[in-house]
């Protein structure tokens, strides 16, 4: 799977931990940035390239970090089709994807350690939709919402 990752100066020094760790997944990194440090960048920008990736295709899924990871799902959130959340918990990481067709994976790089992001980063790429009724008419009632407030 191709994985769109993006990071802005709070999220920086993880962002290449959880890319090589995606890669020894046997996934393929898309690299939204920051390509170097800069500590007056804005977590908007990297938000914003990490779901143009998923929205042209270029990637299915992508990971997003900041100090707090809030910025970046606020950010993300608002592009049509990505469906971005803050998960500090597996469970979530997990669910988030299973139920919620959730396709960005926001995390706060001054929030969670190594050990964590990469059993979140874990969870979140080995989950799949799960296309049963109930998830699908759910989903569906959020694509609506997004439809008539674009």
């Amino acid at each position: 799977m191709k994985i769109a990752i993006g990071a802005d100066h709070g999220g920086f020094v993880l962002k290449q931990i959880i890319a090589n760790e995606v890669r020894k997944l046997g996934h393929t990194i898309v690299d939204c940035g920051a390509k170097k440090y800069n500590a007056k960048d804005d977590y908007p920008d990297f938000a914003r390239a990490v779901g143009a990736a998923i929205q042209r295709g270029d990637a299915q899924r992508g990971i997003l970090l900041c100090g707090s990871g809030v910025g970046a799902s606020i950010a993300a959130t608002k592009m049509r089709g990505i469906r971005a959340a803050l998960c500090h918990d597996t469970y979530s990481a997990r669910q988030g994807v299973e139920h919620d067709d959730m396709n960005v994976l926001c995390l706060g790089a001054r929030v969670i350690g190594d050990a964590l992001a990469y059993e979140l980063v874990r969870a979140f790429l080995s989950a799949q939709f799960d296309a049963n009724e109930r998830y699908r008419r759910r989903l569906n009632k959020v694509l609506q919402i997004e439809k008539e407030n674009s």
